[in-house]
């Protein structure tokens, strides 16, 4: 069997003087990480690999910690305008999450039915959960109508962080918010729970690629936002196989943290044990030598 592909690109210079984003660096990332993870010349032609013109796209994207540590709207917004090139409008491409305050307070401008993609929150008039707690193995959750009701297709747009719990935050648990019930799922290090969410069918199904944001790494303390152990990776990470895009992420953490003198996550008491669950489900791989890492810098 070959190996999953997982791309890290680096984009040395993203972030501006004043720590906004450079518009034509983060292209460039675009344009080299979609086309070498799929062996397309740029980004338009690799998204017609994963995406139909008839798809309505979910990019589910992580705005709970604020504008220090979220998905970033001049991040996630010049990615979702990618979806034009292939024919699919704007308004059958959404940028959400849990909520539209943690949306506004992560940066964003709702736009429900105006020009541009979509932004807007489950808790949106109309949206909501689902009435019946969709069952899975050890899961029993009401979906996001969002999800379940609005999109054919799903990108896990998750920031790469340090979880208190769970060890690493990263794509498939960025799923965690696509169900009522998140809290009764961190016991256990998360474990076998975030690989259990990710499997439902209806995330499972819709999914089509995760986009790890690696810009801002919280490599210690995390998920919440701490300056002293955040480390500008510069880089967004990207793959088909979402258990080889979080190991990958997991070890990238591993590495900030050996470079600052920290223990490995194991021995901090939280191994992300949830990533082994997901490839033992056969979601994905998660050993180093069935993964096929590829980088570049732009």
């Amino acid at each position: 069997m070959a190996p999953s592909i997982v791309v890290i690109v680096r984009g040395r210079g993203v972030f501006g003087r004043g720590g906004e984003i450079v518009p034509e660096i983060l292209a460039r990332i675009y344009e080299r990480g979609l086309a070498l993870l799929t062996g397309q010349t740029g980004a338009a032609d690799a998204l017609r690999t994963m995406f139909a013109p008839s798809d309505r796209v979910g990019i589910k994207i992580n705005a709970i910690a604020g504008r220090d540590l979220s998905s970033r709207p001049d991040v996630t917004l010049p990615f979702a305008r990618l979806f034009g090139r292939l024919g699919i409008a704007d308004r059958n491409v959404v940028i959400w999450d849990r909520t539209n305050r943690e949306l506004k307070s992560a940066g964003y401008a709702l736009n429900a039915d105006g020009a541009g993609p979509r932004i807007f929150g489950t808790d949106t008039a109309g949206v909501g959960y689902e009435d019946e707690p969709f069952i899975h193995r050890s899961i029993a959750s009401r979906m996001s109508q969002l999800l379940t009701g609005r999109v054919t297709a799903s990108v896990s747009f998750a920031v790469l962080k340090d979880h208190g719990l769970a060890g690493v935050t990263a794509g498939m648990k960025n799923y965690f918010g696509a169900i009522h019930n998140p809290n009764k799922y961190h016991d256990d290090h998360c474990d076998p729970f975030v690989a259990e969410v990710f499997d439902a069918p209806p995330i499972r199904t819709r999914h089509r690629l995760t986009v790890l944001d690696a810009l801002l790494v919280q490599f210690h303390r995390g998920p919440s936002y701490h300056a002293a152990w955040a480390a500008h990776a510069e880089s967004l990470i990207f793959g088909t196989d979402p258990v080889a895009v979080d190991a990958v992420g997991w070890r990238l953490v591993e590495r900030l943290r050996k470079e600052k003198g920290l223990p490995t996550l194991a021995e901090d008491g939280r191994p992300p044990l949830y990533i082994q669950s997901a490839e033992r489900l056969g979601l994905g791989r998660a050993a180093e030598p069935d993964i096929r890492l590829v980088e570049e810098e732009v």
